[in-house]
């Protein structure tokens, strides 16, 4: 959709219309649509968030406050997304962005989209084994990575939904997308994670702190707290070797904990938050240097798996591996991570 301005009377009324889709500069064969907003032209990005929960919501709500990008909101809950998505876009003349957002319960709205967040999928439930759940989300995954391949072929896809790095290779087989374009969301978040636990225990600002997670999500991340630093100060310079590994745990336990005090569901708010530095990194070309799960082809000496690690993000989406020189401990567990990722594969056939 694109809006304009129209006058009847002295009244002025936003009138929205189908985009003309416009084939978009500087990045190979993808599609930029163009808005019409008091009387000027601008060029916007489409982001589709797929699953309109607390997670995709939250982040719709957070890409159409950065105005650089129109949003759609795709739910299979009738009415739902387009609810939600009102709610966002009459949030606009508040907080002074001019986002279009929608929802939907299909994907011809999602047409041309620049980036495709997948959040969809379910939480486990009581008497649910792992392997149900993970068979669940798969079915739900594939229908949304066909839908994707056939309405925006060239968009990047960001993964979100849990088994975070099965689920994202799970994507890339089913789409036939080159591994630039498919990156799984979690080192970002755990990174986050074990930032503010350093902060927070040495009472300075998060901005002071540069830490890096790699490997899984969940109990297989390995927080590389030697590599990590407060001002440029090494980390183990500033703690004891019991206060850093109490940190390190609670990093990685940093999910089950919110879960536990919520009681039901979990987070959102920082999930999002770690998707939306993804999306300015791609979308505004910043290439900034990120850990995010990606398919290695032999980098850390791992070979077709998707494992966190860090990565440059630009408008290309991956555009370069960042290698790093890791302990014989380090490997080894960036090695099991890697293993727990190919055991899930087994269970989906993958």
């Amino acid at each position: 959709m694109f809006c304009r301005l129209v006058a009847v009377g002295d009244t002025l009324y936003r009138e929205h219309r189908p985009y003309p889709a416009q084939r978009r500069a500087g990045r190979d064969n993808s599609i930029r649509q163009h808005s019409v907003v008091r009387g000027e032209t601008s060029v916007r990005s489409r982001v589709t968030v797929v699953g309109a929960g607390n997670v995709g919501a939250t982040l719709g709500q957070r890409v159409a406050e950065r105005d650089y990008a129109d949003v759609v909101l795709v739910d299979i809950i009738p009415d739902m997304p387009q609810g939600k998505a009102l709610d966002i876009l009459e949030a606009g003349p508040v907080l002074g962005y001019d986002s279009l957002v929608i929802g939907a319960n299909g994907y011809e709205e999602t047409a041309g989209s620049d980036i495709v967040v997948i959040t969809s999928g379910i939480a486990r439930k009581p008497g649910m084994t792992r392997d149900d759940l993970v068979r669940t989300n798969q079915g739900i995954v594939t229908t949304v990575a066909q839908e994707v391949q056939k309405h925006s072929p060239n968009a990047i896809i960001i993964c979100v939904t849990n088994p975070l790095d099965a689920m994202a290779q799970l994507v890339m087989k089913v789409t036939g997308f080159p591994r630039e374009r498919v990156i799984g969301m979690a080192g970002v978040l755990d990174t986050a994670r074990f930032r503010t636990f350093i902060a927070q225990e040495l009472n300075v600002s998060v901005r002071d702190v540069q830490a890096f997670v790699l490997g899984g999500h969940g109990d297989t991340m390995v927080p590389l707290a030697r590599l990590s630093t407060v001002a440029g100060v090494p980390l183990p310079e500033l703690l004891p070797a019991d206060r850093l590994d109490a940190i390190v745990q609670r990093a990685v336990d940093g999910g089950a904990e919110i879960v536990k005090l919520l009681k039901q569901g979990s987070a959102y708010y920082a999930p999002s938050a770690s998707v939306l530095q993804m999306i300015d990194s791609i979308l505004l070309d910043k290439k900034m240097i990120m850990p995010c799960s990606v398919h290695l082809e032999g980098e850390y000496d791992i070979n077709g798996v998707f494992v966190g690690v860090p990565v440059k993000l630009g408008a290309k989406g991956v555009e370069q591996i960042i290698q790093l020189e890791l302990s014989a401990e380090e490997k080894d567990a960036l090695n099991k991570s890697a293993a727990a990722v190919r055991e899930i594969l087994t269970v989906m056939g993958v």
